[in-house]
C-alpha cells in the first residue's frame, strides 16, 4: 500500500514544489515506485518534471470533475523516473465547479484509490492556500509534510495550518498525521534561522526532519531545464540534501512497518 504524503504550506515560496519534484526523484533513485500529483494550478511541478503543461489534453482537473480516470491522465517524468499526474491553469476553475458536487472533499482520495496499489509513495504538491484543493489533498493523504523557511512569519502560518489539519482529522480523515516539518532554504549563518529552527525542534521534537535543505543555486536553476536537481547536478548540496531526506523517510517507514 502506498504512503500518501501531502506536501503543503499555505505560504508560497517555501519550497513545496522543489520538495515534491526532488523528493520524488530521490525516492525513485532508491528504487521506489513513485507518483507525484501536481495539485497546483501553476503547474510548476509538471514543468519541473519535464512535462509541458501547455500541451496537455487532460490533467488532474478532469479527474477531479469525474470526466477522466486518473490512469488516463498519468504521464511519465523521463527525467525523474517517476509517474506524474499533471496540472495547468485549468485547475483554477475546479474549486468553483466542485462546490456543488457530492463528496467534493473526497474527489482526489477516490481517484487515487484506483492506482495506489501500484506505488510505494504518492506525493501531492499542494497549492499555496488552504482551499478546497488542499482539503482534497489532506483528505486523501495519510500524512503531511510541511516545508518551511526558518523565519518569523513562517511560525504564524504554521499555527493556521496545524488548525486546518486538526479540523480535517476531525471531520474527513481521522488517520491524518503530521509526518514532519522540513526546514528549507536554510542558511546556518542566519541567527534568526537558528532561533526558529530551535523553536521548531522544541515544539515538534522528532517530527522535525533531521535533514535540512540549504539555499542552493543549482536547485533553483534545475526547473528551467525541466529536470529535478538530482539530474541537473547530483553533486550539488541541494540534490544531496534531498537524497538524504529520502533516506530518512525510508528509514522512518521501515521502523514503523
Amino acid at each position: 500500500m502506498a504512503k500518501i504524503l501531502a506536501i503543503t504550506n499555505q505560504k508560497g515560496g517555501v519550497g513545496k514544489t522543489t520538495t515534491g519534484v526532488n523528493l520524488a526523484a530521490s525516492l525513485a533513485t532508491a528504487h521506489q515506485r513513485v507518483l507525484l500529483v501536481d495539485l497546483d494550478p501553476q503547474g510548476n511541478a509538471t514543468m519541473g518534471s519535464g512535462v509541458d503543461k501547455r500541451n496537455l489534453a487532460a490533467t488532474i482537473y478532469q479527474v477531479l470533475l469525474g470526466v477522466r480516470a486518473i490512469t488516463e491522465v498519468r504521464a511519465r517524468s523521463a527525467n525523474g523516473d517517476y509517474d506524474l499526474i499533471p496540472a495547468n491553469r485549468e485547475l483554477a476553475g475546479a474549486e468553483v465547479e466542485m462546490v456543488e458536487m457530492e463528496r467534493r472533499e473526497a474527489r482526489l482520495r477516490e481517484a487515487l484509490a484506483q492506482v495506489e496499489g501500484a506505488y510505494e509513495f504518492i506525493l501531492i504538491d499542494c497549492p499555496p492556500a488552504l482551499n478546497l484543493l488542499t482539503v482534497n489533498a489532506l483528505a486523501a493523504a495519510q500524512a503531511v509534510m510541511i516545508p518551511m523557511q526558518c523565519e518569523y512569519y513562517a511560525l504564524e502560518g504554521l499555527s493556521d495550518l496545524v488548525a486546518t489539519i486538526r479540523k480535517v482529522r476531525q471531520h474527513l480523515n481521522p488517520e491524518l498525521q503530521i509526518e514532519g516539518l522540513l526546514r528549507t532554504m536554510y542558511d546556518a549563518r542566519n541567527t534568526l534561522a537558528q532561533q526558529v529552527s530551535a523553536q521548531l525542534i522544541e515544539h515538534f521534537g522528532d517530527r522535525v526532519y533531521r535533514t535540512v535543505i540549504p539555499r542552493n543555486v543549482r536547485l533553483a536553476e534545475a526547473p528551467s531545464f525541466g529536470v529535478p536537481g538530482l539530474k541537473f547536478d547530483k553533486n550539488s548540496k541541494g540534490a544531496q540534501a534531498y537524497l538524504a531526506l529520502a533516506g530518512e523517510i525510508l528509514n522512518r517507514r521501515a521502523q514503523t512497518a
